[in-house]
């Protein structure tokens, strides 16, 4: 029995300088996950530095998703930039841990904690 799977639904929003992606539904292998990299491609083509991914609204997310994120985390780092995400425990956060990706990644339970990390990384000094 082959079950439909509905297709994942991205919102993204900014505060401040930081962009805000939440993605709803599952990020696995297929039309979805490439869905899901597709729009992280986007947003930091746009010269993005500060991204946010809110996993909150995942039911689901697979190796081909954790790539995605994996992809943007090195791209932004590259650039200057950060990832952050924002993961409460369960089904997803299971599969980052698993996956040693939440020592790689600066992983938050929630919104506003993650919001507030962008704020406290150290500024260089300018004189």
């Amino acid at each position: 029995m082959n079950v439909e799977h509905p297709k994942l639904e991205i919102n993204t929003r900014t505060d401040g300088d930081i962009m805000i992606v939440e993605p709803h539904g599952r990020a696995t292998l297929g039309e979805n996950s490439e869905i899901f990299d597709r729009e992280l491609q986007r947003i930091t083509g746009t010269g993005c530095k500060k991204l946010l991914v809110d996993l909150s609204g995942l039911i689901q997310m697979d190796s081909s998703g954790i790539s995605a994120l994996v992809r943007q985390c090195t791209g932004l780092t590259r650039k200057g930039g950060s990832l952050r995400l924002v993961c409460p425990a369960g089904r997803v956060y299971d599969a980052l841990s698993v996956t040693r990706l939440l020592d790689a990644i600066p992983t938050f339970p929630n919104l506003a904690s993650a919001l507030e990390s962008f704020n406290a990384t150290p500024k260089s000094a300018t004189k």
